[in-house]
């Protein structure tokens, strides 16, 4: 056989055969390298939340965070660090401890607290140590607290600095005590005159039943979200918003020594002390006010 014609053959025979050129190897795309400027996310913390964590808090304060929820609550007031800000009634200084260190750097702090000359018979020297244990309080960590300031004033006749200058004005389960006291108007009327044009009211108080006979507005310590309401509009405010974020539904609020036989008070002392424990601290309104923009 020729060689021309023999190599047709093989070429013939082999196409027809079984074997099958091999494809070619799967390619893996490759992927661009991520750009340089990506960079890892980090959690902003908010300043009340930092201010939460600080080391100057007592441990008891600390413990009535899940009642009181004061990051909720500051934020729903919309208070800000660089605010000019007024706390009615600071008492034994738990939101003071939070308030004075957040408004230290960019914004001001001022306790308002009874004047013990405005007082009478053993009430002057009450007031005048609870004020001193307020005034001890602000000394102990002076890098903390050391541009917070106190202002004493007559409850019966409130000046709370001058008129349209202040951002914020907060007061927490102190309404009660100035319905007990009959000065609850002349408080309100004194919130808005020193607020600026747009400031803001923000109130925390006992919430009574709707059906609260009157009466017991002077010895329960609960007050009907209405009538703190109708007190703030007739000084001038506006109802901005309600909030729920102190809200206690377990608080039946019939109790022998009315809102005092809760936490943190306990007046009952052992006597039925875990039921009360139970239920917590009472249920309580949160309110913010706003004060007309001219």
């Amino acid at each position: 056989m020729r060689p021309l014609l023999l190599a047709v053959t093989v070429i013939a025979a082999l196409s027809g055969s079984s074997i099958q050129a091999k494809a070619p190897p799967e390619v893996m795309p490759v992927l661009p390298p991520p750009p340089m400027t990506t960079v890892a996310q980090v959690p902003v913390v908010s300043p009340i939340a930092s201010v939460l964590a600080g080391d100057w808090r007592s441990e008891a304060n600390r413990a009535r965070d899940k009642y009181r929820h004061p990051l909720e609550t500051l934020t729903f007031f919309g208070v800000e660090p660089n605010q000019k800000v007024i706390e009615i009634w600071p008492g034994g200084g738990w939101y003071a401890e939070v308030l004075a260190p957040l408004l230290r750097d960019d914004g001001d702090y001022t306790g308002v607290v009874p004047d013990p000359k405005a007082e009478t018979g053993d009430d002057v020297a009450r007031t005048d140590k609870n004020n001193q244990k307020l005034r001890d309080l602000f000394a102990a960590r002076g890098d903390v607290f050391g541009k917070a300031k106190l202002l004493e004033v007559d409850g019966k006749a409130p000046v709370l600095g001058a008129e349209n200058s202040a951002d914020v004005v907060l007061t927490f389960r102190n309404a009660h005590n100035w319905v007990m006291d009959g000065n609850e108007q002349a408080m309100f009327n004194a919130f808005f005159a020193v607020l600026k044009p747009g400031g803001t009211l923000g109130l925390v108080d006992h919430r009574a039943k709707p059906d609260q006979p009157p009466a017991d507005m002077k010895t329960s310590g609960y007050l009907p979200e209405a009538y703190v309401i109708a007190l703030a509009t007739k000084a001038g405010f506006q109802l901005d918003a309600k909030s729920e974020i102190n809200a206690n539904p377990l608080d039946t609020k019939d109790y022998p020594d009315g809102v005092w036989t809760l936490p943190p008070r306990l007046t009952k002392g052992d006597v039925d002390r875990a039921k009360y424990l139970a239920i917590g601290e009472s249920d309580r309104m949160t309110l913010r006010f706003v004060k007309p923009a001219k």
